[in-house]
This record gives structure tokens, sequence and C-alpha cells, in this order.
């Protein structure tokens, strides 16, 4: 079978509260400017979306706030996949918001509807599947109780089917679950990470809650990217299955739980066919450990 022909369904299934999605999903974030800082190629950008869907994602991660000077990403989504099929989920996430002039700004408790609303108007739609409170660095040992129990309302009001939380701790988590229940934790998290982010991991599955790591493939280069070099670790797997370190880093993430969502992003074609094969590879019990040695002690 050739990577051409593996379809997202290759991953596996879970549960977002009772939407059904395919593992391997697709991150919008990169749809609006390439690498250098240009803009993108808005043509090419809405041929990656509708390729996805037609291999077999069902999971797109987005925000209002993914926008350059000529792209808004949720805009691209609206373009190129409205009307949109039953069994497509797509998550947003709010509290950051970006000013015309893309000037960073945080919501008030109060703001956060219109942060929704938005989101639904660029989207196109009368509710949005999934809606993911990203948490600002400085409330990192805050309360987010007002924040997600404005969300809550929301949900209550039928503008927001599930919730979840992003860029988070163990302790937001528990605090969120009293108020309302929590389908997914994203976080940043790939091979590397620091063992209390694998013990957080293991955590949200044993509470049924979706693990969603962003940057899984560009690890420390984070919005910039992967970079051309990788720890030898990696490279040598990579050469033993002839796929590429990124496709190794995302196997290593979907195997660290059946609970494990990936959101890789890309404007590239034939990225995103690696990207969506990289759920049919299978990594050895002895890869994967090579591989854990450098989540215990980093790269």
């Amino acid at each position: 079978m050739t990577a051409e022909t593996i379809t997202a369904e290759a991953a596996g299934t879970w549960k977002l509260g009772d939407l059904v999605v395919n593992r391997i999903g697709f991150g919008a974030m990169r749809l609006t400017q390439n690498a250098d800082g240009a803009p993108s190629d808005r043509d090419r950008a809405i041929a990656v979306l509708r390729r996805a869907v037609e291999l077999g994602v069902n999971h797109i991660d987005t925000a209002a706030f993914y926008f350059s000077s000529l792209r808004s990403a949720n805009e691209l989504i609206n373009r190129a996949l409205a009307p949109y099929s039953d069994d497509l989920v797509i998550a947003t996430k709010v509290w950051p918001g970006r000013d015309p002039s893309g000037e960073w700004v945080w919501a008030t408790p109060e703001q956060l509807r219109g942060q929704v609303e938005e989101n639904l108007r660029q989207l196109g739609r009368d509710h949005l599947d999934v809606v993911n409170l990203r948490i600002p660095p400085s409330m990192a040992k805050g309360s987010i109780a007002e924040h997600f129990g404005a969300l809550s309302h929301l949900r209550d009001a039928g503008l927001i089917r599930h919730l979840g939380i992003s860029n988070v701790t163990p302790e937001h988590l528990a605090e969120a679950q009293t108020i309302a229940p929590v389908v997914c934790v994203q976080n940043s998290y790939g091979v590397g990470a620091p063992a209390e982010d694998h013990g957080f991991l293991r955590a949200c599955g044993e509470q049924g809650v979706a693990f969603v790591p962003f940057f899984a493939i560009a690890g420390a280069g984070r919005e910039a990217g992967a970079s051309d070099t990788d720890s030898e670790q990696v490279l040598a797997v990579a050469r033993a299955h002839e796929v590429t370190a990124a496709q190794v880093r995302l196997a290593w993430t979907l195997q660290r739980g059946p609970h494990v969502l990936a959101i890789p992003g890309t404007g590239n074609p034939d990225h995103l066919v690696a990207n969506v094969a990289a759920g049919a590879l299978r990594l050895s019990e002895d890869e994967l450990a090579r591989l854990e040695s450098l989540h215990q002690g980093g790269e």
C-alpha cells in the first residue's frame, strides 16, 4: 500500500463526546502563510483542505486568530468544505484573539461570546462542534473557572456542542471538570517531552479525555516548524521504515495511547499525504523504547 492510498481511517478512531473522529486530523494554522512569512496561495490551501477530507480526515483544528495579511484559516475552511459533511468535526479555540493589526488580546469572560460568534460567522455555522479554552501562559497556576464557566453557559445555550481546554495543567483539568465535561486536552507534546507531560497524557486517558498534541512534529521549533535536522535515534527509526522523521514523530505520539489524536498542519499537498500515512505506521516495542529514552532524557 502506497502513502497515496493510506487514509485517516488507518489510525483508528476516538470519540469527542458523541462525535467520532479519525485519530489523524488536520491543523489549519499553517494554511494562512508560508514558512517564510509570505501569504499562502489561496487555491493551494483550499486544495489541501479538500484533499484532507478525501483522505478521510474528519477532525480539523482551527481558530479565528489564525490569519495573515491576506488569509483567514476559517474563511479558507468555509470556502473549501461548506456545505459541511455530517461527520466533519471542526474544533476551534478562544480566549486569545488578535485585533485587525494582528496584535494579541486576551478576552474577558464576557467577551468570549463575541469570539465564539466570530468563529461561527467565519465558518458559516450555527454551532461549533468543539471549543477549546486556550489558557494564557500567565494563568499557568491560576483559576480558569470564570472563563470556562462562561463557555459552559454558551454550551448550554446551544452555540457549542463540546468543550476542551488547551495549554493546561492537571489542576486546570480538574477545575474545569467540576464545571462542565471536558472532551479533550490540547497541549504541546512530542518526542522529547518531559516525564510529567507523559503522566498527564496517561491521566487524560484514564478519564476518557482525548489528548491532542500540538507541535508533535515541530517540537522545539514550535510555530516556526520542524528543523532540517533531527536526533539520530529518530532518524534511525525513520530509515528502518523508509519514512520521514516527521512520520516517526507522529506515529510515536499516536502510540502513546488510543485516546491520543494528531492534528499535523501543512499547506503542502505532499506533506499532507505523508502525515495521513503516518497513521498506519506501527513502531516496534524496541523502537518505542529507544524513543522513550529521548522522552525521559530530552534531545
